[in-house]
């Protein structure tokens, strides 16, 4: 089972994002602050989940986080700052809107970008670490799948409602044969075999 907190004393809030390496629609990131004693035998990295057990953790941890926020970048604002800086972006955002403020923060992955004079630790894979974090995994996939599944009603020569804009072989050879959608990252580039197939 994950770890219920990183401190027994603080406040803390468990970042991550979804979509950094897609090549098209925005980054999305979730802050979410449990109580000390929230425990769940299920909750996990949400690419270890089912879509169905993604889904049903989200109610749960809509109904049980003391507070939690998503955010989201565009992909015009990732192709002028970068995607990770994008993806710091969008996880101060979410922390912008959180009602408690936290007094420490978890952050998935190795690298983090300092968010007002709030300390915060870096973890690889916390996401299967940390249930603060993981809650954020969940929270930040189950929004963004949800967003690609109706834009891919839009664009529907992508499959974005089965790739969710990650660069799968069908994505690629149909940004090569349909060229790219307003929602693509520009500065993503697909490697010249696929835009060379039509």
């Amino acid at each position: 089972m994950l770890k219920s907190y990183f401190t027994k004393d603080k406040i803390e809030a468990g970042l991550d994002e979804a979509g950094r390496g897609c090549l098209a629609g925005p980054v999305v990131a979730a802050a979410v602050i449990l109580p000390k004693d929230y425990k769940h035998k299920l909750l996990n990295d949400s690419k270890k989940l089912s879509a169905k057990q993604r889904e049903e953790l989200k109610l749960e941890i809509e109904k049980e986080a003391l507070c939690f926020s998503v955010a989201e970048i565009s992909e015009k604002e990732i192709d002028k700052i970068n995607i990770l800086n994008a993806s710091f972006k969008a996880m101060h955002v979410a922390l912008d809107s959180l009602k408690i403020i936290p007094e420490l923060l978890l952050i998935d992955g190795n690298r983090f970008k300092k968010y007002k004079e709030i300390s915060h630790e870096c973890i690889v894979k916390g996401d299967g670490k940390y249930l603060s974090i993981a809650a954020a995994s969940v929270l930040a996939k189950t929004y963004r799948d949800e967003l690609m599944t109706k834009l891919a009603l839009q664009y529907p020569h992508y499959g974005w409602e089965r790739n969710m804009g990650y660069g799968t072989e069908v994505h690629r050879v149909a940004i090569g044969k349909y060229g790219y959608s307003p929602l693509h990252r520009l500065t993503f580039k697909l490697k010249p075999k696929h835009l060379e197939l039509f």
